[in-house]
This record gives C-alpha cells, sequence and structure tokens, in this order.
C-alpha cells in the first residue's frame, strides 16, 4: 500500500505533463490562427498620386474589409484646388466613393471611382446628374477608365 501512493502520485504528474503539452500546442495553433486572420481583417493605408504638367492630385486610402474612407485633393493648372474626404467600398477592382471636398468656399459632394490595375488607381469617367445635391454617375456601368488620370502607388507621408 506504501508503494501505491507514489505510484499514483507519479501517474498523475505524467498525465499532467502530459496534458500540459497538449494544451500549449492547441494554444499555439489557436493564436496563430488568430494572426493569420488578423491579417486579412486589419485595415491599411496605401497613398497615391498623379502628376502631369502642372497637374497633381494626391490620394489617400484607409481600407477595412470591403469599406474605405480617406482623403482625396486636386491641384489642376488654373483650376480652383480642392481637397476633402472620400468615403466608400470596393466592389472587386472598383472603388466607389462619395468625394466631399471644398471649393470656392462651398462644399460640395460628387462620386468618384477608381479602377485598381496593379500599383496604379485610374479615375473613372461618365455622364453626371445631380441627385439631392450631390453629382452622381448615371450609369456605372458606363464608366471609362482611359487612363486620363492615372494614379501611382507612393509611400505614405
Amino acid at each position: 500500500m506504501k508503494n501505491i501512493i507514489p505510484i499514483l502520485g507519479a501517474a498523475t504528474l505524467l498525465m499532467a505533463s502530459c496534458q500540459g503539452g497538449t494544451a500549449k500546442k492547441t494554444q499555439a495553433k489557436i493564436d496563430s490562427t488568430i494572426v493569420a486572420n488578423a491579417a486579412v481583417t486589419t485595415d491599411s493605408v496605401q497613398c497615391y498620386q498623379y502628376i502631369k504638367n502642372r497637374d497633381t492630385a494626391t490620394l489617400s486610402l484607409k481600407t477595412l474589409d470591403n469599406k474605405l474612407t480617406g482623403t482625396l485633393g486636386y491641384k489642376l493648372y488654373e483650376k480652383d484646388k480642392n481637397a476633402g474626404t472620400v468615403a466608400g467600398i470596393i466592389k472587386g477592382d472598383t472603388i466607389i466613393a462619395n468625394y466631399t471636398f471644398q471649393s470656392e468656399g462651398k462644399t460640395s459632394v460628387r462620386e468618384v471611382a477608381f479602377l485598381k490595375k496593379g500599383n496604379q488607381l485610374t479615375e473613372g469617367f461618365g455622364d453626371v446628374q445631380e441627385v439631392n445635391g450631390e453629382t452622381k454617375f448615371k450609369d456605372l456601368s458606363k464608366l471609362k477608365f482611359d487612363g486620363s488620370m492615372t494614379f501611382e502607388k507612393i509611400d505614405c507621408k
């Protein structure tokens, strides 16, 4: 009987140590899964710039899943500059957003669209109409991404 108690104690310790190893492996697997999934859904900021002759424009986008927010500004030669915020969605390789900006002391809202190709965003243009005080595209399927205004990806400042 005296020998059984130390044997049971040793067996209990042995079983506890085996369980601890399994628990540690399971926790490590859970931790790595959380990290892998977090990489997919974390938000990221990307910056773009358009420069042609005396015209410039900058775009900064923060994305989370398929939604985005950011800033957009245009400095077009011999035109009033305007700057503001964008908020919208990503549909495949296309961004559709509302651009709320200040120009000539007035706040305006117009819909903007960009097509992503590699490290570039090409702004889309098409027929527009006013809807509830905002400028909207008449038909998103008829937008033209002709490359007349292509933003190159740059390092964010």
